[in-house]
């Protein structure tokens, strides 16, 4: 019934879309295996992609050949840049979706896609031969045969949903959990735990009252995700954002009693970054009020996503809570918060291509990896759909550097370090940040996603186009004299210093209040020479010369980092025979098996003077 297949992608969440998509573009033949075909790229949680590195992330699959910015962008509602008072490391894009079309858009994508079967079925068990994975089996018994699997199983492995003292089987809402496949890697040798995260209740739109909230509009020029030709916005809606009260968490607690988190129920780690509201008022009493917001969750429908108000309380509690909140009296809910808990595998039992290290050809993506956010999961599903392609194929294994970008970050972070709370990217993990910025995922990434044959020649051409217009901006900059008759009334307007003679354009630009738009609209000369080029080149150019000195000492940084990364070690040590080594960095380095000097000073527990000790055994 079926051939053999490259890869099977197991589980359709957004690691699963991109880990398929990926290998079956770059020439494998892949099968996408899912429970349910109509939730292909479900936004399980909130109705939004990217926010603060979030967004980075994106960018950065997208520059590599990725879908996610493509379908964001093709289905978003309202479109904002976070940060933008702050510098442009910070900078951060974020989009709200709708969800309906989100997920028909996923579908759709794939079922174009050349190389990329389908199949709907459970997995429960893994095929494996000699220490290498050669299929799977699923539900209904069928053996399939292939030679790499990616595991993308969500929140699904043993998934347990909590809603106030009831809890039932689940992987989602109305979903079914996934069973088997915890069991059969246990007993290959990999070890697991548990981890959870909850969702919010959601509302009817009709019952809410906007005129007790504050509006929350998206940008007046809105951007896009996608360095492709994908449409900006042309009308956005509106989210919105009200508060808790004493009178609101007064009526939570009367709920804790039943509350499946503080009774023990449930046992597994929480997102620290992103808590439920009752959590809040126990971690924070001192607060009296709590953000919400108000997040519509499509173009059409009346549906409504109530962010900040994760609950696992019992229903009864979150209605009568949600009601006393502004804006909230007659609201209608569709359905309850809930916690959900499941299992995951620590990443340190992962190599950097996110091949594990107990079963050959097997890749983990997602939330397996104990990891949280669409945008998280993402990435690792392109990057593992990446290198199982490779594999199978012999090649070259593909790995980002932390200097190269966030999902080099974000998988160092992992297998180096593990985690034992759901992981999130944020800027402030990236010590490269200033290098890593939204901005340049293309310059940075595409020229890599061309080699590989996923990003196109057109992507190609579009990134050595930016290029070249930036050199030519900066250079056009560095040599521009301005009068000071020309530009001095805009810079007292700005609250900067006159000048008294000739000054370079490119030496008025560095003051820090002031930017490209102010000099252009002082220098008729400039915003005419200006008018030629696109806004993201001179956007580039206007950052190189703003924060040309921390650019370079960061690059200066990073040769660093990468003398350490070329220090490779050839063979498995024997840690064991170290004793000079601490006893916590000889049994970390055991468990991670570093395969260079720059990965193994990145392991929580190896200090600085263990690397020392390792360079002299290694005789560097």
């Amino acid at each position: 019934m079926f051939p053999e297949y490259d890869i099977i992608v197991v589980g359709a969440g957004h690691a699963g879309c991109e880990a398929a998509a990926a290998a079956a573009k770059m020439g494998s033949k892949v099968l996408l295996i899912t429970m349910n075909m109509n939730t292909i790229a479900q936004m399980s949680c909130n109705p939004a992609m990217g926010g603060v590195a979030k967004g980075q992330i994106v960018r950065e699959v997208d520059a590599l050949g990725g879908m996610s910015g493509i379908v964001t962008d093709k289905t978003m509602i309202q479109f904002r840049m976070l940060n933008l008072s702050k510098g442009p490391a910070m900078w951060s894009p974020r989009a709200q979706s709708d969800r309906m079309r989100f997920a028909e858009e996923w579908r759709l994508t794939l079922e174009q896609t050349e190389n990329l079967d389908f199949w709907q079925d459970m997995v429960d068990n893994l095929l494996v031969s000699r220490g290498k994975v050669a299929g799977v089996r699923t539900g209904m018994g069928l053996e399939i045969k292939s030679k790499a699997v990616v595991l993308t199983n969500g929140t699904f492995l043993n998934g347990v949903i909590h809603i106030g003292e009831k809890q039932f089987g689940g992987g989602r809402a109305a979903e079914r959990a996934a069973t088997g496949i915890t069991e059969q890697l246990v007993k290959l040798g990999f070890e697991s735990g548990r981890m959870k995260t909850g969702t919010p209740p959601r509302v009817d739109g009709r019952s809410l009252d906007y005129s007790r909230m504050e509006e929350q509009r998206g940008d007046e020029n809105p951007s896009k995700f996608s360095y492709t030709d994908t449409k900006p916005l042309t009308q956005q809606r509106s989210c919105y954002i009200t508060y808790t009260s004493t009178e609101v968490h007064e009526i939570l607690k009367t709920g804790f009693e039943q509350s499946p988190m503080f009774k023990g129920r449930i046992q597994g780690l929480g997102p620290r970054y992103c808590p439920s509201i009752e959590d809040k008022i126990n971690r924070f009493a001192d607060k009296d009020r709590h953000q919400i917001f108000v997040e519509p969750e499509g173009w059409n429908t009346v549906e409504i996503y109530v962010n900040g108000f994760s609950s696992s309380l019992p229903e009864d509690v979150q209605f009568k809570a949600l009601r006393k909140i502004a804006g909230f009296e007659n609201a209608k809910m569709f359905r309850p918060g809930y916690a959900i808990e499941y299992d995951f595998f620590p990443p340190t039992q992962l190599n950097l291509t996110l091949e594990t290290k107990v079963v050959e050809n097997l890749y983990f993506a997602g939330q397996i990896n104990g990891t949280t956010g669409y945008e998280e999961a993402a990435c690792q599903g392109l990057m593992a759909g990446i290198n199982a392609h490779n594999k199978v194929n012999e090649k070259e294994p593909f790995v980002l550097k932390r200097s190269e970008a966030y999902i080099g970050v974000l998988i160092d972070d992992l297998v180096n370090k593990g985690t034992e709370e759901p992981y999130r990217m944020f800027t402030s993990r990236a010590e490269h940040r200033i290098l890593l910025r939204q901005d340049n995922a293309d310059i940075r990434l595409t020229p890599l996603g061309y080699k590989l044959g996923l990003a196109s020649q057109d992507r190609l051409d579009r990134v050595e186009k930016k290029i070249s217009e930036t050199k030519e901006v900066i250079a056009y900059l560095n040599n521009k004299a301005v009068e000071p008759e020309e530009v001095n009334e805009t810079l007292l307007a700005l609250g900067s210093a006159p000048i008294s003679e000739k000054a370079k354009a490119a030496n008025l630009l560095r003051r820090p209040n002031i930017e490209v738009n102010h000099l252009t609209q002082a220098v008729p000369v400039l915003e005419h020479y200006l008018s030629k080029y696109v806004p993201d080149s001179i956007e580039q150019a206007s950052i190189a010369i703003k924060y040309e000195h921390y650019i370079q000492k960061e690059n200066q940084q990073a040769a660093k980092m990468e003398e350490l990364e070329n220090y490779v070690i050839k063979e498995r040590l024997d840690y064991r025979s170290m004793p000079a080594l601490s006893k916590e960095a000889r049994e970390k380095l055991i468990k991670i098996n570093p395969e260079t000097i720059g990965q193994a000073s990145r392991i929580s527990g190896v200090s600085p003077a263990d690397i020392s000790i390792l360079m002299v055994y290694l005789g560097k």
